[in-house]
C-alpha cells in the first residue's frame, strides 16, 4: 500500500513511520516538500505519488500563538485538510486526518463522545473543528477522523520535553492544576490510526491513553518516573497552581477527557494507562541529556 504522511517532520509523523505495519510503501513529506494549503502543490504530490491512503499530521498546534495569528492557523488547519480532501476524493485516496479534544468547551463533567457537540473555546479548536468539517463534508464515507489529546514523545517539542528542559535545571515550577484531560503517547495514536486505516473505518473517532490527568499530575509523574530512571538526579519540585495564575493568550477547556470507547470495541485492543505510556516514552531516552 501506498502511503503519504503530510506534516512529516513532527512527532506523530515520526511515530507513523516507526509503527508502520509491514508492506506500506511510506512517503512522509515535511512542511518544506508539501505545504498542504497550496491547491497546485497537494494536486501534484497526490498524482505524482497515486498514494492510496494519506495520514493527515500537519497542523498548526501552536495554541497560544493561533490567537495572534488566527489566519496562519486557519490556512494550516482548515484550509489544508480541506484541500487534502478535496484531492484524496479525486484520486480515490482514504484519508485519516488527525483533530483535538480543544474542539470542545470543557463544560461537561464526563468523557466526551464522538457525537458530542463542538463548541471551541480558542481559534486553535475553531480552525481544527473547521477543517474537521471539511474533511467530512469532502469525504463522508470514505474519511477516518481522530481526535486526541495531549499528545507527546520523547523527541520533539511538547509537555513531557519542555518540563523535562526546566526540571534539569534549579528552582521550582508551577504547573496548572485545574485543567483535566488524558496525556496520549505519540506511539499509542500511531498504532491506532494504523488500525483504523486498516479497518477503513469511517466516520469520527476519539482516542487518548486511559485514566485521568492535570498537567500538575503529568508534570509530577514526568519528575517522578525521570528520577526512578535517572534522566533526573535529584527530586523536581512541581507546585499546583489555578489557571488564573497563569494566564495564556487562548483559554482552555477546564475538562477534555475523551471517550474513546467505541474505538477500543471496534478494534479489540485497551489503552494502556497514560503513565505506563509515559513510563515507556521516557525509557527510550539517554539519561545523558539531564544534568540537573
Amino acid at each position: 500500500m501506498s502511503v503519504l504522511i503530510t506534516g512529516g517532520g513532527g512527532q506523530l509523523a515520526q511515530a507513523l513511520r516507526l509503527t508502520a505495519p509491514a508492506g506500506r510503501n511510506l512517503r512522509a513529506l515535511t512542511h518544506a516538500e508539501l505545504d498542504i494549503a497550496d491547491e497546485a502543490a497537494v494536486q501534484t504530490v497526490m498524482r505524482a505519488l497515486q498514494p492510496q491512503l494519506v495520514v493527515n499530521t500537519a497542523a498548526f498546534t501552536r495554541v497560544d500563538d493561533a490567537e495572534k495569528q488566527p489566519d496562519a492557523a486557519a490556512r494550516v488547519n482548515a484550509t489544508g485538510p480541506a484541500l487534502l480532501a478535496a484531492a484524496c476524493r479525486s484520486n480515490g485516496a482514504w484519508l485519516v486526518h488527525v483533530s483535538t479534544d480543544y474542539v470542545f468547551d470543557g463544560e461537561q463533567n464526563h468523557p466526551y463522545a464522538p457525537s458530542a457537540e463542538a463548541h471551541p473555546l480558542n481559534v486553535y479548536g475553531r480552525t481544527k473543528l473547521a477543517g474537521e468539517r471539511a474533511v467530512r463534508a469532502a469525504l463522508e464515507g470514505s474519511s477516518t477522523l481522530v481526535r486526541t489529546s495531549w499528545l507527546y514523545s520523547g523527541g520533539h517539542r511538547n509537555f513531557l520535553t519542555t518540563m523535562l528542559r526546566r526540571m534539569a535545571a534549579p528552582g521550582e515550577l508551577r504547573v496548572v492544576a485545574d485543567q483535566i484531560g488524558a496525556p496520549t503517547a505519540a506511539a499509542s495514536l500511531a498504532r491506532v490510526l494504523w488500525a483504523l486505516a486498516e479497518h477503513r473505518a469511517s466516520g469520527i473517532f476519539h482516542w487518548c491513553d486511559s485514566g485521568v490527568a492535570s498537567w500538575y499530575d503529568f508534570a509530577v509523574a514526568i519528575a517522578e518516573e525521570s528520577l526512578a530512571l535517572q534522566l533526573l538526579r535529584t527530586p523536581a519540585a512541581v507546585i499546583p497552581i489555578a489557571s488564573g495564575e497563569y494566564p495564556l493568550a487562548a483559554a482552555r477547556p477546564r475538562y477534555s477527557l475523551l471517550d474513546k470507547g467505541g474505538t477500543e470495541r471496534l478494534l479489540g485492543v485497551r489503552a494502556a494507562h497514560w503513565r505506563v505510556a509515559l513510563r515507556e516514552t521516557l525509557a527510550g531516552l539517554a539519561p545523558a541529556g539531564l544534568q540537573r
